[in-house]
């Protein structure tokens, strides 16, 4: 029996394992990138509401650059709305200099603020 064969039906090569031939199946090679909160948070999401997704992104390699993609965009926007809350409630450098405790109160309240908003419109949509 050959060591190798290919079946033109499917595409696969096989490799002889005894009296079995197995799929030679080798993963894609992907470039490592970090996972943040957003991006666990978002997979804790799609694991326990959305778990037809969850097993195509697995099954197709795509989860890791899924998420990494996803926590991306929720830092942007966190970022992004951070800067424009904190402009619209008149936050400045100046407040930080006179009255540090008002300052981290009032950057407090627009983390958390801006934090459900990324929840509600990027992590749980």
């Amino acid at each position: 029996m050959e060591k190798y064969i290919y079946d033109n039906s499917n595409g696969l090569w096989y490799e002889l394992h005894g009296d079995y031939y197995i799929p030679c199946l080798v993963l894609p090679d992907t470039e490592e990138r970090p996972l943040g909160i957003w991006g666990r948070r978002h997979l804790d999401f799609i694991k326990e509401q959305r778990p037809m997704l969850y097993a195509d992104l697995v099954l197709s390699c795509k989860l890791h650059n899924y998420l990494a993609d996803i926590d991306a965009q929720a830092n942007a926007e966190l970022a992004l709305l951070i800067k424009q809350m904190a402009e619209k409630e008149g936050v400045t450098e100046q407040l930080k200099e006179q009255n540090q405790m008002a300052w981290v109160r009032t950057m407090g309240s627009i983390r958390n603020r801006t934090e459900e908003i990324v929840n509600v419109e990027i992590i749980f949509a």
